[in-house]
């Protein structure tokens, strides 16, 4: 079993009977989804929102109930995926393009687990690219900006064409190799005009679990 695997199905320990289900994105919750099917099978009852279509559509298939948000009060539980997290649990997502809809969930939720294997813990984030949406109208001249910062950006493609998000918008990728302060980076990003979200998720996991090797180490939010 991988360490994406292991930390996944730790999780499962988290799920109670009768919660409201907060899914996230990616290649780790793939196997938490597959064995979230599994326990529903035996009698679980969990009602799921989703972070992406993606995610809809492999859970439905496997017999997941999927609600739309709106129609909860609250999320009691979220379980998703890190593409790198640092010691103060913050941490960057947005590398499967569902950052908006994730941010959303995770702000529903009375609790929010991360799960990830050993490489996405780091002590300093920054290497992973920083995923930031943007509406499609003047994309260009916040890309602009973002050059005359020197973020490095990029613009997300999916093939030949722009990557589009669930909600219709472009992601633009910084290439920043290390973020002194993410708390800050976020505000000042999100304070540009035609910035929808930055996959800065800072103060918001309360424990990541995180696979090492043949076993997995869980680290909470002090």
């Amino acid at each position: 079993m991988n360490e994406k695997q292991l930390a996944a199905e730790k999780s499962i320990e988290f799920i109670k009977d009768g919660m409201i289900l907060g899914l996230g994105t990616g290649s780790t919750v793939f196997f938490l989804i597959n064995k979230l099917a599994e326990l529903i099978k035996q009698g679980l009852k969990v009602k799921c929102v989703s972070t992406s279509n993606h995610t809809s559509k492999l859970a439905k298939s496997l017999g997941i109930e999927i609600v739309d948000l709106n129609e909860v009060a609250y999320i009691d539980l979220t379980i998703d995926g890190v593409d790198e997290v640092d010691p103060k649990l913050n941490g960057i997502k947005g590398g499967g393009g569902a950052l908006l809809f994730e941010k959303i969930v995770a702000k529903a939720s009375k609790k929010v687990i991360w799960i990830a294997d050993s490489c996405k813990y780091v002590n300093q984030l920054g290497k992973f690219p920083l995923p930031v949406e943007v509406i499609p109208f003047g994309s260009n001249h916040v890309f602009r900006k973002f050059i005359e910062s020197g973020y490095n950006p990029t613009k997300r493609k999916k093939g030949e064409h722009i990557f589009i998000t669930d909600s219709g918008n472009e992601i633009i990728d910084l290439q920043l190799n290390k973020i002194e302060d993410p708390i800050k980076l976020e505000n000042e990003i999100k304070l540009l005009p035609g910035v929808v979200e930055v996959a800065l998720f800072n103060n918001i996991a309360d424990s990541v679990i995180i696979g090492r090797g043949n076993s997995t180490e869980i680290i909470n939010r002090v």
